[in-house]
């Protein structure tokens, strides 16, 4: 393999690349990007960035040192069109064709969108320049900012937005916000920190539609018939997939691209990192997983056959109102939740936060913490090494 092309200049596509280097890849290596920024750091565009506690040049996830020693070759500004799969080749869109011999996609998603939200004033936050966009508008006097989505990027952007003074209503089509992922009980929590800063939170309903004034939007309209006044608003309901591109490819997509554990697609000289990756029939969107599958499915790539797999546990963090929110596991629907450490307060946590186990026939299955992050760390070693936390937590 002389040739290798990473397709996507994101987190997990300069992991990829430092992983190829460092396992002693030295052939051509290209790193095609859509944006015309090198890679960047994302999680810090709801938070630091967007609130002007961090500034511009500390997003960014390598400098010209590094990228020397890398000696790859960078097309940014420039996306993929089509993939040859068979033919080891990537199609542009500026009309150039890569021959390759290896591809590492590593597309990422794309923040979805509503009908309607190319009026002035409605923003999505995914990239660097979405968020510059929305920090000007926030930055330019007080607004009444409508956030339709109560997640993790919701979530962390209303919390920015209130800390910036503004007026601000969250609006959850679902009962209680963050419900899939931690469940009614602690999703309550998490609620609680909404309200306790003030911040409106709306749930069981969805958005309609816009209202709007000479193409600027003034209001949410909500399938409940209400309205919310709005000058700005911010759309955070998910994100899809960037997979377009490899229509027609030989490679199976469904919600992402399809790889086994060891994120390898059906081309054995194709693997998938990052967002885009439909890894052992799970896609997840989170920081971690970015930055742990690329060295899986580099090692798969240069043998050229699955022979290491993922065997890493979910990990996720947000931080939504001054507090660091961490989980680690797999819960599911069924499992009951208790707090070991610390108390809540009020239905939200109290001085000092907690730690909560999610538990499954006797045994754990993730655990949640909030502003406890050295026992978080210990119990996720725990529950990772397959040492039961609800055995420690009960000497």
């Amino acid at each position: 393999m002389r040739t290798v092309t990473v397709v996507g200049a994101s987190l997990s596509g300069l992991y990829a690349a430092r992983e190829l280097r460092a396992r002693g890849f030295d052939g051509r290596l290209l790193i095609v990007g859509d944006e015309t920024h090198h890679p960047y750091d994302r999680p810090p565009l709801s938070k630091d960035f967007l609130t002007g506690r961090s500034a511009e040049d500390r997003l960014a996830l390598t400098d010209d040192e590094e990228r020397a020693e890398l000696d790859a070759e960078w097309i940014l500004g420039v996306r993929a069109r089509g993939l040859d799969a068979r033919g080891r080749a990537v199609l542009l869109d500026d009309g150039r064709t890569v021959s390759t011999d290896g591809v590492v996609i590593a597309t990422g998603a794309s923040a979805r969108r509503l009908r309607g939200d190319d009026l002035v004033g409605v923003h999505t936050l995914r990239t660097l320049d979405e968020a510059r966009a929305l920090r000007a508008e926030l930055t330019a006097g007080q607004r009444r900012v409508v956030v339709i989505g109560g997640g993790f990027i919701g979530a962390e952007t209303a919390s920015s937005c209130a800390a910036l003074g503004h007026d601000v209503t969250v609006v959850e089509a679902a009962p209680l916000p963050l419900l899939p992922q931690l469940g009614p009980d602690m999703a309550a929590v998490c609620a609680a920190l909404h309200r306790r800063a003030g911040t409106g939170l709306v749930t069981g309903t969805g958005v309609a539609g816009f209202r709007e004034s000479g193409g600027t939007v003034t209001g949410v309209k909500l399938s409940d018939g209400r309205s919310l006044p709005a000058d700005v608003v911010i759309i955070g309901i998910g994100a899809t997939p960037n997979t377009g591109w490899l229509a027609g490819s030989a490679l199976a997509v469904n919600d992402g691209v399809l790889c086994d554990d060891g994120c390898v697609t059906g081309v054995p000289q194709v693997v998938a990192v990052g967002d885009v990756a439909r890894a052992g029939g799970t896609r997840t969107e989170h920081w971690t997983s970015a930055t742990e599958q690329p060295r899986v499915a580099v090692g798969n790539l240069l043998a050229g056959r699955t022979a290491a797999t993922l065997r890493s546990l979910p990990y996720f963090w947000s931080d939504q109102y001054g507090a660091r929110i961490q989980f680690a596991g797999r819960r599911q629907e069924s499992d009951t939740v208790r707090i070991v450490e610390g108390a809540l307060d009020d239905g939200g946590p109290a001085q000092g936060g907690f730690l909560a186990l999610y538990e499954r026939a006797g045994r754990a299955t993730g655990v949640l913490a909030v502003d406890r992050p050295h026992a978080f760390m210990r119990r996720r070693r725990e529950l990772a090494s397959g040492e039961d936390p609800v055995e420690q937590a009960a000497r």
